[in-house]
């Protein structure tokens, strides 16, 4: 009578283990793993409704057979970054060449979540003084540009320290230029600080600024503005950043101020 009695809570305890199994998923088992690993198993209800082994790896993501509870036990975690540090010096005086800037990553990504972005950025600059303090600006004769956000990032006596006080305070003018060719490089330009050279193109009328330190000391002009060039002579200029973005413009006019898009504006490096 008593074993007939116990039947039915052995019985109950069997069906509990069983359906306890059955529910196993990622979150009974504890699991959670990076990558693709295959030993990262349990067994229960999958999300495409099957039911047997499930697997609690990020991969289950793409093959669709994860637990069932994968999405709840092993949340996508995405992956997070500080900001930006301050842009670095120019890499090499007397030459186009890059400045850097980089950030860190503060939590990497987990379980399928967005992966880091780039951590690294490089954009054009160019100075005109040796590390001893000499001028080396007379070495440049195309005019090299870049996009005219970098005026926001220039200290002027930090990057040039032959600088006065009359000279910077000189007043700063815009050149017109008609582009007349360009090279197929520009267009293909896309790094994040060089996507500005997109935006030339041949046959547009673009606004060039010389500021300091750009401007030469002695004629406080920019290198490659054309001087008094009239309209019909051809100059060169080359893009900053990318020595194979260059090509030929038509001097237009000079003004005290800009005028063009932003799109279209650029400074004298």
């Amino acid at each position: 009578m008593g074993a007939g009695r116990a039947a039915p809570g052995i019985l109950a305890l069997a069906l509990l283990a069983l359906w306890r199994r059955a529910e196993a998923g990622c979150a009974e088992e504890a699991r959670c793993c990076a990558g693709r690993d295959p030993s990262c198993a349990s067994s229960g209800w999958r999300v495409d409704r099957a039911y047997g082994t499930c697997f609690c790896d990020e991969a289950c993501k793409l093959t669709g057979d994860c637990c069932y509870d994968y999405a709840q036990a092993c949340p996508a975690l995405p992956c997070i970054v500080g900001e930006w540090s301050h842009w670095s010096g120019c890499a090499a005086q007397c030459k186009p060449n890059f400045r850097m800037r980089t950030r860190i990553i503060q939590q990497e990504p987990k379980n399928g979540g967005e992966p880091c972005p780039p951590l690294e950025e490089k954009a054009g600059c160019l100075e005109y003084t040796t590390y001893e303090g000499q001028d080396c600006g007379d070495a440049h004769v195309p005019a090299f540009i870049t996009t005219s956000e970098y005026s926001k990032e220039r200290k002027k006596r930090a990057a040039n320290p032959r600088w006065s006080s009359e000279t910077e305070n000189s007043r700063s003018y815009c050149v017109e230029f008609k582009t007349e060719t360009l090279s197929p490089r520009c267009s293909m330009e896309n790094r994040p600080y060089a996507r500005w050279m997109q935006y030339i193109r041949e046959g547009f009328t673009v606004c060039v600024t010389c500021q300091p330190p750009a401007m030469h000391t002695s004629s406080h002009r920019c290198f490659g503005d054309g001087g008094d060039a009239d309209g019909n002579k051809v100059l060169h200029w080359q893009a900053v950043g990318n020595p194979s973005c260059h090509g030929t413009w038509k001097k237009v006019q000079q003004l005290e101020e800009c005028s063009c898009p932003l799109v279209h504006s650029f400074i004298f490096t």
